[in-house]
């Protein structure tokens, strides 16, 4: 039964990932705004979970973007610049999916920030990774904008929402660490 739930669920998020949706005017207009940041699920990667045995430094291991989630990931990319909201840095998750999205957006230099890495195979450090990025949005300068690219579970603790592959939720940072969604941005894939 588990692993008849676990290919339901890919199949679902694969076609929920492919389907138009658009941003909220909301989202666009807060991301221009100090005090906010975008937080972006990795773009397509066929699949589901991680293989076997995979090894974070070795992308030949792991699942990582094909060619529309490449394309995907440079959509978000132009999507930003055509709205006119520039990206100071974007802390990505060590996983070859999330570095590769922030990589092709082209958006701001990317750094490995290891709270963002996926928890789903070990929910057990969710609490203490989830606080980790809490603690660094807090603590970041708000006249800079910060594009974090991560995982579904990361990003459904981080925020309670659920995200499609490549899509963005735009959040406020409050000067106490305490954050409230403002909106979200999904790019269709080409």
């Amino acid at each position: 039964m588990t692993a008849l739930l676990m290919r339901l669920t890919a199949f679902l998020m694969i076609a929920l990932a492919s389907l138009p949706a658009a941003a909220s005017p909301e989202a666009w207009a807060a991301l221009r705004q100090p005090g906010t940041v975008a937080v972006m699920r990795h773009a397509l990667a066929p699949g589901y979970g991680d293989p076997p045995g995979f090894t974070l430094g070795d992308c030949t291991t792991q699942r990582d973007l094909d060619d529309r989630g490449r394309a995907q990931a440079r959509a978000v990319g132009d999507a930003f610049r055509d709205a006119g909201v520039s990206v100071d840095l974007i802390l990505s998750s060590r996983w070859c999916r999330c570095r590769h999205t922030a990589e092709e957006t082209a958006l701001a230099p990317v750094e490995a920030f290891a709270a963002l890495d996926s928890f789903f195979a070990d929910r057990s450090t969710a609490e203490a990774q989830t606080a980790a990025v809490r603690r660094r949005l807090a603590a970041a300068d708000p006249a800079r904008k910060l594009l974090l690219v991560t995982h579904q579970v990361n990003i459904t603790a981080l925020t309670g929402r659920s995200t499609r592959s490549g899509e963005v939720v735009v959040i406020r940072v409050a000067g106490d660490g305490s954050l409230t969604t403002v909106g979200t941005i999904a790019v269709p894939v080409p």
